[in-house]
């Protein structure tokens, strides 16, 4: 797929998977790896918010049919495909450790196991946060 053709929430999400592949250590002493990148300090993870065209928050569910079923608009990306992308759910906890209801109540995320699969040509915006959010 040629550059001009993606749109900008597709694109940005491509940037932050090359980021974050850049920081991940396959081999600490390879020639390769990036000895000195500020980054490593911050994790493996830029956490974003997807916009809807409507302006909402696009949200998923993770744990669903469990009493630790929770709702969450925080994600990192996994793989991204021809603007498809895999998308992990962040659990965004409030600083007693709770899950956090309200998006600025958040303190920390955490990654989870659960996934979601979704076409980013759906999306209008998107807003990367902090990687010091999430907790390693």
């Amino acid at each position: 797929m040629k550059e001009k053709d993606l749109n900008c929430v597709c694109s940005a999400v491509e940037d932050i998977l090359d980021q974050q592949e850049a920081v991940s250590e396959k081999c600490p002493t390879s020639c390769y790896s990036n000895l000195l990148n500020p980054v490593k300090t911050l994790g493996d993870t830029i956490p974003f918010i997807l916009l809807t065209d409507k302006g909402d928050h696009f949200h998923a569910f993770g744990n669903v049919g469990s009493k630790k079923c929770f709702k969450t608009s925080f994600f990192r990306v996994e793989n991204i495909n021809d603007c498809c992308a895999t998308l992990r759910l962040l659990l965004p906890l409030d600083c007693h450790g709770h899950h956090a209801e309200k998006i600025c109540d958040v303190e920390e995320l955490v990654k989870t196991q659960n996934c979601i699969e979704v076409d980013l040509t759906c999306f209008c915006a998107i807003q990367c946060l902090s990687p010091l959010l999430v907790r390693q």
